[in-house]
């Protein structure tokens, strides 16, 4: 009886002793600093996209790294180009606003850093056809220059001062227009590539990129249809005077029947949106190789 009393009895100090070591392990682990991981962020805000469109989630990185300058034309006091369809008046700088910003969130969704040259406090991303014009537009909440030449410079001075604080190797900036010509003259996407070096090599693959990308986007979507997009270069104040490699798009002939489909849908807006930022993410990685 004495012996199983001893025996009971170091049984039961040993499973104390196990619980008050496994008590003292737990209090231990308990109270060590934590390292807390920087996650990357998911999704991202942006009001100047307006309430419908503001969040965005991040797909993926696939242009983290990159830097873009995205300048709209126009804007403020110079409406751009204008046409008229079913009694409505439409402004270039209204479409190639909407445009921009629907370009803005793609690239984000990517994981790049993008500034906004030309902002609108008022107007985000707009569904429908008609987009109302208003002269609200700023360069990155200042008043837009009324004298044609003050303002390009006006541009790019706000591209220049925002590249030469970005720490990414890859920067892009992006000018984005709608042409004006004959009712009868049906164009395609231009793409002008910087002349000056030594940026002239990168701008004109960007440019022969972007070309390549529209152009087996449209074989893909639209069968048979063809492309007849040109890339050239062409003695513009923003590509001359812009510090970034630049690109300089014309999407198309705002006074055509058949153009005017490629901008007035919002669909054709922001396929035109996602086109671009394909050729983008091409091009980043063609930098990576070359």
């Amino acid at each position: 009886m004495v012996k199983f009393i001893q025996m009971s009895f170091t049984r039961n100090w040993f499973i104390f002793v196990c619980l008050l070591v496994s008590f003292s392990a737990y209090a231990q682990e308990r109270d060590k600093p934590r390292t807390v991981k920087n996650k990357k962020p998911t999704a991202g805000y942006q009001p100047l996209f307006g309430k419908k469109y503001a969040h965005y989630k991040i797909l993926d990185n696939e242009l983290a790294g990159a830097c873009f300058f995205l300048a709209s034309g126009h804007g403020g006091p110079d409406c751009g180009a204008i046409a008229k369809v079913d009694g409505h008046e439409l402004h270039e700088d209204e479409y190639a606003y909407d445009i921009t910003l629907r370009l803005a969130r793609n690239l984000l969704q990517h994981g790049a850093t993008v500034h906004i040259i030309v902002q609108d406090p008022k107007d985000g991303i707009r569904d429908g056809k008609y987009l109302k014009n208003n002269r609200k537009e700023t360069c990155m909440g200042r008043p837009i220059l009324l004298n044609q030449v003050a303002r390009l410079q006006q541009y790019t001075d706000a591209i220049n001062s925002l590249s030469a604080k970005a720490k990414e190797k890859y920067q892009r900036a992006v000018f984005i227009h709608l042409d004006s010509r004959s009712k009868k003259k049906q164009l395609d996407v231009f793409f002008y590539y910087q002349e000056k070096l030594p940026n002239q090599k990168r701008s004109r693959r960007l440019a022969e990129t972007m070309r390549q990308t529209f152009e087996t986007q449209y074989e893909k979507n639209q069968p048979g249809r063809g492309f007849s997009g040109t890339v050239s270069t062409r003695n513009l104040a923003v590509l001359r005077n812009s510090e970034p490699v630049a690109i300089f798009m014309e999407l198309a002939n705002m006074q055509n029947e058949f153009d005017q489909r490629r901008y007035i849908l919002d669909d054709n807006r922001q396929a035109l949106a996602n086109w671009m930022a394909l050729g983008f993410i091409q091009d980043y990685r063609n930098s990576k190789v070359r």
